[in-house]
């Protein structure tokens, strides 16, 4: 399930994101500090371009969906999402949360969403999520070089586009 983030949400958010597995396959791999976290939550607040909801898994919150650049006038957007590897790893539900994560998303993103498609980007060396996003009906549009981390590495751009069933 997915349902708005809280403020109460706020902490695990920035927990989960800078989990060593999540930060080595996202786009920036720095630390988020309290103060970088609490600046960003505060710009959510009122927010049309950017919401983020926790995804709830066995009744139990374990991961974030961020749909960002949002515009309703062309009914696109960009996402993002990441889990509590810890706390599912423990609970041994990594990973069929991992594949309802992303199945959730999409149907948030082309219902309640009203999304027409759905953008995000992806590192080459990610490839249990390329190959699942090819599972999920994503292409791969676009390939750039891009400096992360202080290293090149390739970034592909995917998109999904809303189908009849969804």
């Amino acid at each position: 399930m997915l349902r708005p983030a809280t403020d109460a949400d706020k902490e695990n958010v920035r927990v989960w994101r800078n989990h060593p597995q999540v930060r080595a396959v996202s786009l920036t791999q720095n630390i988020i500090t309290a103060e970088e976290h609490a600046n960003y939550w505060k710009s959510l607040a009122g927010s049309a371009i950017r919401r983020v909801f926790i995804f709830e898994f066995a009744d139990v919150p374990a991961g974030v969906v961020t749909f960002f650049d949002i515009d309703e006038k062309q009914h696109t957007a960009m996402w993002g999402y990441y889990l509590d590897n810890d706390g599912l790893q423990d609970r041994g539900q990594l990973l069929p949360a991992w594949i309802k994560i992303q199945r959730e998303a999409v149907r948030l993103a082309f219902g309640e969403l009203g999304l027409q498609e759905l953008y995000g980007e992806v590192l080459d060396a990610n490839e249990a999520v390329r190959s699942m996003n090819t599972r999920n009906g994503f292409e791969e549009i676009d390939t750039q070089e891009r400096i992360v981390d202080g290293k090149p590495v390739t970034v592909h751009t995917i998109r999904r586009r809303r189908q009849p069933n969804d």
